[in-house]
């Protein structure tokens, strides 16, 4: 009973019921917003530039993700930190590029209060920020503990044989795609609807 027990961890369902809120946060913000924007008749705002260039830094993030996930399979201790590392990096730059992003917005005096659209996308894309800002604390404390725990051949040979470890590195890599994959649908809702006028 304990072996049926075991199979599916019980971290892997707390991601997912979290996925599956988050999902249904965003899908109620869609579908908010086109109701909104065909009761009231408001034309949809123009996305910045910079919206578009976050998207690629969000799935290069990923993909060195990804490749972190490939060097702690094959055991290469420097490639792993370094992926780690770099997918911190890219995080951050999302995170000041979208602020940069919003004063795009504001440059072109879209502000917040500027109509119903610009306040769904102002919120939108703020909440869709919380949730990187929310993922960057594990990523530091995985930087810090191959930093920590990864000096000599023995330490390293036990800290990739930990299947914690390995649990959490797929349960972050799941996030950040996650959140990648939210971030492209989100330009393109918005994108559709600035087209479809």
């Amino acid at each position: 009973m304990s072996q049926r027990n075991s199979i599916v961890h019980p971290s892997y369902i707390v991601l997912t019921l979290v996925l599956f809120g988050i999902t249904s946060l965003f899908l109620g913000l869609s579908g908010s917003y086109l109701y909104n924007r065909i009761q009231s008749g408001a034309p949809p705002i123009e996305l910045p530039s910079l919206f578009y260039y976050n998207s690629l830094l969000l799935v290069l993030a990923s993909l060195a993700l990804m490749r972190a996930k490939k060097m702690y399979v094959s055991d290469q201790t420097e490639r792993y930190k370094l992926y780690v590392i770099v997918t911190l990096v890219l995080s951050f730059a999302f995170l000041i590029f979208q602020i940069f992003a919003w004063q795009q917005l504001q440059a072109s005096e879209i502000f917040i209060n500027y109509s119903n659209m610009a306040s769904y996308l102002y919120l939108i894309s703020a909440v869709h920020f919380i949730h990187v800002v929310a993922g960057i604390p594990f990523l530091v404390v995985f930087i810090y503990k191959a930093i920590k725990y990864m000096k000599t051949p023995v330490s390293v040979l036990v800290y990739f044989s930990d299947p914690a470890k390995k649990r959490s590195l797929i349960l972050l890599s799941w996030y950040w795609h996650f959140l990648d994959g939210l971030w492209i649908y989100l330009v393109l809702f918005f994108l559709i609807n600035y087209l479809i006028k």
